[in-house]
């Protein structure tokens, strides 16, 4: 046969055997294409068209050029813009959060390189010993049984992905991961509204000690006054006592506020990461302005909290864990290639006689695991229906909290009005008291109780307004950070 004849005749072996192993990867791509286990579908979950307590809230109109998510600018206060500022670099709460993501983005990209073939490389010296079998071999050397092997090895290997068991676990990973930025997110949305409620409180503590401070002078004059008429035989003892005592109940009072807005600073102090002996608020001479609450969307509810998203990642995962689980049942294809030298000299180590290579798949399966794959469908299959709840749970929680803080809101704006009225009558009445006690027309009792009253009332707004401003943080939180998606919506309808 002529050397042309042999080609000829090898041509079509080679096409042949090119058209098996096509056929093969074509089997093992269509093969890869299916998943077992179900799709995930994102679970029903009760939304009312509105909110309930919505009605007669006014529209709001936000500043346009307020950057989308930076909620906090709604009051208006540059320090406590650089206070979030700090926060968001500095907090350690969100710190731990943030490496948490990071380490579930890492198990995303182990993930991914199981898809990838596995390259390995082996280089070794080994020193073995075998006995003769033979009473003589102890005349001999000791070291006649001795042998040198120097191996080294190079091996491919790749697991097909029959049944997606590895997409599934991609798939769950990615899941989590989603699911760990987006309680990332929920952290720090949590710890700047706890930051802007601290501050929001302490700086109603710094006006409600501006009230004690001007309280507490116009006292030490009515004392003043009362004991000169005292001494002129105007008054009694007792009228100079009542003064006396309603002065350092005040004055009690001012100190009282001292630990409470210590405790505020120092709050403060922890959420931007510094410790509070290196840390301290100047008082200033104004309250943030209470921000104005547009008409909210529940529809947008799903979308702006990030605990939603993170309890519906959860069930992702959840969902594609029963993919893993299920695909337990079926066999591993695992495609290998090992090649390398093996000698028991050094110095002809590395030579064509000494090589060696293996190639070849190796499909392996469980026959029998006594009913643990069967539990661990059914275990699977439970956490979903757990993460299911969890996720169903958050959801009405989240309306909750909307729907209170809205009816707390309004509540107390309607009673913040009568708040008001309620103390222009007492400032009227200590007024026109005053100048009674002044005529003596009356006893200094009479004056004390009307200052009592007219204090109280002024605390009372004060107080007021801090439940508001609280509620406000808290309906923002509770709406995901912020309205202005809602409100953009709402107007393009």
């Amino acid at each position: 046969m002529t050397d042309r004849s042999l080609i000829n005749l090898a041509t079509p072996l080679a096409a042949a055997r090119g058209s098996r192993l096509l056929s093969l990867a074509l089997c093992v791509a269509m093969l890869s294409a299916c998943a077992v286990g179900p799709d995930y579908q994102r679970p029903p979950a009760a939304a009312p068209v509105q909110y309930k307590e919505a009605a007669g809230w006014r529209q709001a109109s936000p500043s346009d050029s307020l950057a989308r998510g930076a909620w906090w600018e709604l009051y208006g206060d540059q320090q406590l813009n650089g206070l979030i500022e700090k926060l968001n670099r500095s907090n350690q709460t969100v710190a731990q959060s943030e490496a948490q993501y990071r380490q579930a983005q890492a198990l995303v990209r182990s993930a991914r390189g199981a898809f990838f073939p596995t390259v390995d490389l082996t280089v070794g010296k080994n020193r073995s010993s075998q006995g003769t079998g033979s009473s003589s071999s102890s005349l001999t050397s000791s070291s006649s049984g001795i042998r040198d092997t120097y191996t080294a090895q190079a091996g491919v290997s790749w697991e097909a992905d029959i049944w997606g068991k590895l997409r599934r676990g991609l798939e769950a990973d990615t899941a989590n991961a989603e699911a760990s930025f987006a309680d990332l997110a929920a952290m720090r949305l949590s710890q700047q509204s706890e930051l802007v409620q601290n501050y929001l409180q302490l700086r109603v503590i710094d006006e409600q000690k501006r009230l004690l401070e001007a309280t507490v002078e116009a006292y030490q004059r009515s004392l003043k006054m009362t004991e000169n008429q005292y001494r002129a035989g105007v008054s009694g003892k007792d009228a100079v006592a009542q003064a006396q005592t309603q002065l350092k109940s005040t004055q009690a009072d001012m100190v009282d506020l001292i630990w409470q807005r210590a405790q505020f600073e120092n709050a403060i102090a922890v959420l931007i990461g510094l410790p509070p002996a290196e840390f301290s608020l100047a008082e200033t001479k104004t309250i943030p302005a209470l921000p104005e609450v547009p008409l909210g969307l529940p529809s947008q509810l799903l979308e702006r909290r990030p605990d939603i998203a993170s309890a519906e990642r959860s069930v992702m995962a959840a969902n594609a864990n029963i993919g893993v689980a299920k695909a337990a049942y079926y066999p591993d294809l695992t495609l290998s290639l090992n090649g390398g030298y093996s000698s028991s000299t050094y110095a002809n180590w590395i030579s064509v006689p000494n090589r060696f290579w293996s190639v070849g798949p190796q499909l392996a399966m469980t026959l029998f695991d006594g009913g643990q794959r069967s539990a661990e469908v059914d275990r699977s299959e439970a956490a979903y229906d757990e993460t299911v709840a969890k996720y169903r749970q958050t959801v009405l929680d989240g309306f909750r909290e909307v729907e209170n803080y809205l009816v707390q809101l309004k509540v107390l704006e309607d009673e913040a009005g009568v708040r008001q009225e309620a103390l222009d009558a007492a400032r009227e009445s200590l007024r026109l008291t005053r100048n009674q006690y002044k005529a003596g027309l009356i006893a200094y009792l009479d004056v004390v109780v009307i200052q009592a009253t007219a204090l109280n009332n002024e605390r009372n707004v004060l107080s007021l307004l801090q439940s508001r401003l609280i509620a406000s943080v808290q309906l923002i939180a509770a709406l995901g950070g912020g309205w202005d998606g809602a409100l953009q919506v709402s107007e393009n309808k």
